[in-house]
């Protein structure tokens, strides 16, 4: 049976080592690719986040073995006529271990994602989709976004 557990920060150093299989999956970086810095910036930036609230991590367990996962960042931008609170969420660190994909794992780990910055009272919910998963962000209603410039 699949559990979708928030993590906490006694799962740090999991987090931590799910983060850079992500990274590694999503880039196509082998083992040998140095991960040292990107670690220690994940751990610090879940140290932080998941004390003050402004992330959530879900993982997805089986037996006890992470097999999925994914993250909502909040943060506040100025306020704008279309989101007068300027805050917003950013969903990341998506992934399905590919053993268990194609089973709407991924889909209720979004679900439960925004369900939380819907929550939260956030109307405005963002992500990066990587070629493999914009059938399921396009699937749960998220669109391209045409205003945004990135440098």
């Amino acid at each position: 049976m699949l559990e979708y557990q928030v993590a906490t920060l006694d799962e740090l150093e999991l987090l931590v080592k799910t983060r850079v299989e992500v990274l590694r999956a999503a880039n196509e970086l082998d083992a040998q690719a140095d991960m040292t810095e990107v670690e220690r910036a994940s751990r610090v930036y879940y140290e932080k986040a998941l004390s003050d609230g402004s992330h959530v991590a879900i993982l997805v367990k089986e037996d006890g073995k992470v097999i999925g996962c994914g993250g909502v960042s909040f943060y506040t931008v100025m306020p704008t006529y279309h989101n007068p609170s300027g805050r917003k969420a950013y969903i990341m660190n998506m992934y399905t271990d590919p053993a268990y994909r194609r089973q709407g794992i991924a889909y209720r780990t979004l679900s439960k994602l925004v369900e939380e910055a819907k929550h939260r009272g956030i109307t405005q919910i963002s992500l990066e989709a990587t070629r493999m998963g914009r059938p399921l962000y396009e699937s749960y209603g998220f669109t391209p976004m045409e205003c945004e410039m990135e440098l």
